[in-house]
């Protein structure tokens, strides 16, 4: 990216996850407008709900250790830090879980059931997009140290 090109700089920073979270969540609102379901009902409110609030706290909780240790959260940065503590001891991509746990709780809000096939899709667009760039350059950064990390901890739980 040139330093002097706005277009460039601006499709930078649109190329992140939640540009693509909210992109799956627009088709999923679209699918709902579209073709309205009632099959949920008040338990599509309360399962979608109780994802939503998951996905909050967990992609909160997961950016603070981030913060905390002093570590960029942009995806194609260079980490300082290997951050193993907090949700990171459970998933090495709790972020990317909680956006999937956020993506589910609106579909089911929504009573959006033929959008359901947008979360394994996302997932796989997330891994393709981002994980395996970040595990390289994680890799890179931290050697052993991370390749003993991936050993105890999954990708995704």
């Amino acid at each position: 990216m040139r330093d002097g090109d706005p277009m460039a700089r601006l499709l930078h920073y649109l190329e992140l996850p939640p540009v693509w979270l909210a992109l799956f969540a627009g088709l999923a609102w679209l699918q709902a407008s579209v073709f309205p379901l009632a099959f949920l009902g008040r338990a599509g409110d309360v399962a979608g709900g109780l994802a939503l609030v998951f996905g909050l706290a967990l992609s909160g909780w997961a950016a603070l250790r981030v913060v905390l240790a002093g570590t960029s959260l942009i995806p194609r940065e260079r980490p300082d830090r290997l951050v193993v503590e907090g949700p990171y001891r459970l998933s090495r991509n709790p972020i990317y879980l909680a956006d999937a746990a956020i993506l589910l709780g609106l579909i089911l809000i929504w009573d959006a059931m033929p959008s359901l096939i947008l979360v394994p899709v996302f997932l796989k667009l997330i891994e393709w997009r981002f994980i395996l760039r970040e595990e390289a350059l994680i890799r890179d950064a931290f050697g052993s140290e991370y390749d003993a990390y991936c050993a105890r901890v999954r990708r995704w739980i």
